[in-house]
């Protein structure tokens, strides 16, 4: 039984800010409810790819004493900007492109959609 949702222009940037609120797990869970609206799986799967990518570099700067701490703090703070940011840009919606991993997100999507 597929799960539809109408999707509104309203609908889609709640879906889509929605994304962003618990990191790659809302993405992760956008990409599977979400089907026909490009824009929602777009934030979906910048959503996973950014978020996922923190969680993994966080755990590995975890190891390193002191620096990977310092640089995981950074990391942490910067990583909260974009996440308001992605929330804001989303909400609106706006097609916003995190740098590099905006990218990364369109040529995953396409892949998948072949």
């Amino acid at each position: 039984m597929a799960v539809t949702i109408a999707t509104t222009k309203s609908n889609e940037n709640m879906m889509a800010a929605a994304s962003y609120l618990l990191g790659f797990v809302t993405g992760i869970i956008m990409l599977l409810i979400e089907k026909q609206s490009k824009f929602v799986r777009f934030h979906a799967m910048q959503s996973t790819l950014l978020f996922g990518g923190v969680f993994v570099a966080n755990i590995a700067l975890g190891f390193i004493p002191i620096l990977g701490w310092l640089v995981g703090l950074f990391l942490s703070f910067a990583t909260f900007i974009f996440w308001i940011l992605c929330l804001w840009k989303a909400f609106q919606g706006e097609m916003y492109k995190v740098p590099y991993v905006g990218n990364m997100a369109e040529k995953q999507l396409l892949k998948m959609a072949k």
